[in-house]
C-alpha cells in the first residue's frame, strides 16, 4: 500500500481508535500513574502497561486488536505513550512526534504513514524474553514417553568413561533431520501431587553438553562442542531448540476455569520472585495456552476462634500473577510477572 514505510502497528492503531468495548469499567488506572511515558530500550509492553494500569495484563481491553494489520506490537524506543480520555473514560494513546508534534501539542494523532529507520526487531517485546529463553530453547522437563523415545550415547571415543568438550561420542536413535543436539540426563521426577508422590508427570532434564553430528549412521558420530558437566554412556540426546522463538505473548485469562499448583522451580530454589520461571501441573489437556494469565494464591492459615474455640480456615491470600509461556500436555512453564510476596512451591494457581 505504501512502499518504503511501515504502517503503524496493530497495537498502536488500536491505541488511537478505542471502541466502547475497549473502555471497560473493569480496567482501573494505577494510583499515581504518569500522564505519559517515553519508550526506552529495555522497556516491555508489560512494564509500560504496569505504569498506567492496576492489572497490566488487561491491556488488550484498552489496546484492542485490529485484525487488518499483520504486525501486532511494533512499539519502538522514542514512542510516547500518553493518557487521554474518551467520554470520560481513560484511554492510552501513542504519539511518534510526526512533523515535530508531540502528545502535548494535540490530543489527535495523525495516522499518515511515516518513515521508520529502525528494523522490525528493534520493536520492544511483550515480556523480558531473556528470562524465558532457556526454557524455550531446550527442555528442562521431559515426559516418561519422551525419555523412552530419546536417542542415547552407546559408546565414547577410545572407550572413555567420561567425555567432555571436543570428544567424539557414538549415538543410536537420532533423527537425520537435525545436526545439533543437547545431551541431557534424567533427574528427579515431578509428580502431579508432589506431597503424595503419585502420578509422575515427567523428569527433570539436566543439560550436560551440546554436540554436533559429524556422520549419520547407526550409530551416528557426534562431537561434543561444549560441556558444563561430565558426559557418560547412556546419557540421552535431544535436538537442540536454539532458534528464533516467537516473543509474541498475548495476555488473556484461560477460556475455562483451571486450577493447579506450582510443582517445581527449575532453578532448584524453593521460592520465586518476579521474572523467574515456575512449573505448574496443568497444561494443554486443561485448556491452557501460551499467554494465559493465572493468579497465584497461598492457602490461608488455620486459627483457633477465641470465642468458639473451634478451628477456622482463613481466606487464601493472593501472592502474584503468572503468564504461561510454554505448554505441554500435562504441565506448563509460567513466568512470574508480579509478586506481592514470595511465591513458593505448592502454591495454588487459578484464573485471575
Amino acid at each position: 500500500m505504501f512502499k518504503g514505510y511501515i504502517l503503524p502497528s496493530l497495537l498502536a492503531l488500536s491505541l488511537l481508535m478505542p471502541s466502547s468495548a475497549t473502555l471497560a469499567d473493569s480496567v482501573n488506572l494505577k494510583e499515581g500513574h504518569p500522564d505519559r511515558h517515553t519508550v526506552v530500550k529495555g522497556d516491555t509492553l508489560w512494564d509500560i502497561s504496569a505504569k498506567f494500569l492496576q492489572d497490566p495484563w488487561l491491556w488488550p481491553d484498552i489496546w484492542e486488536v485490529n485484525p487488518e494489520l499483520e504486525n501486532p506490537h511494533l512499539i519502538y524506543p522514542g514512542d510516547i505513550i500518553f493518557l487521554s480520555y474518551v467520554d470520560g473514560k481513560p484511554v492510552l494513546k501513542v504519539d511518534r512526534g510526526i512533523s515535530g508534534r508531540t502528545a502535548a501539542d494535540s490530543d489527535t494523532v495523525i495516522l499518515s504513514p511515516f518513515p521508520r529507520a529502525s528494523k522490525l526487531d528493534h520493536a520492544i517485546p511483550m515480556i523480558p524474553y531473556d528470562a524465558i529463553r532457556q526454557f524455550l530453547d531446550h527442555p528442562t522437563i521431559m515426559t516418561p514417553e519422551e525419555l523412552e523415545r530419546a536417542a542415547y550415547i552407546t559408546a565414547s571415543e577410545e572407550g572413555r568413561l567420561v567425555s567432555g568438550a571436543d570428544h567424539k561420542i557414538y549415538v543410536r536413535g537420532i533423527p537425520n533431520t537435525y545436526s545439533e543436539f543437547d545431551i541431557i540426563r534424567p533427574g528427579k521426577p515431578y509428580y502431579n501431587n508432589p506431597k503424595r508422590k503419585k502420578d509422575i508427570l515427567g523428569y527433570e532434564a539436566v543439560k550436560l553438553a551440546s554436540a554436533k553430528v559429524e556422520a549419520f549412521g547407526d550409530p551416528a558420530t557426534l562431537r561434543i562442542t561444549h560441556s558444563t558437566k561430565e558426559v557418560l554412556v547412556g546419557d540421552r540426546i535431544v535436538p537442540s531448540r536454539q532458534q528464533a522463538v516467537s516473543q509474541n505473548f498475548y495476555p488473556k485469562s484461560p477460556n475455562q476455569q483451571v486450577s493447579g499448583q506450582i510443582i517445581s522451580v527449575p532453578s532448584g530454589i524453593t521460592r520465586v520472585s518476579q521474572f523467574q520461571v515456575a512449573v505448574i501441573n496443568i497444561g494443554t489437556v486443561d485448556g491452557l495456552k501460551a499467554g494465559n494469565i493465572l493468579s497465584v494464591f497461598q492457602r490461608g492459615a488455620q486459627v483457633r476462634d477465641p470465642m468458639t474455640h473451634k478451628s477456622v480456615q482463613l481466606p487464601d491470600e493472593r501472592a502474584g500473577v503468572l503468564m504461561v509461556v510454554r505448554t505441554l500436555n500435562r504441565f506448563s512453564y509460567a513466568l512470574v510477572m508480579e509478586a506481592s510476596r514470595d511465591i513458593r512451591l505448592y502454591d495454588m494457581v487459578r484464573n485471575p
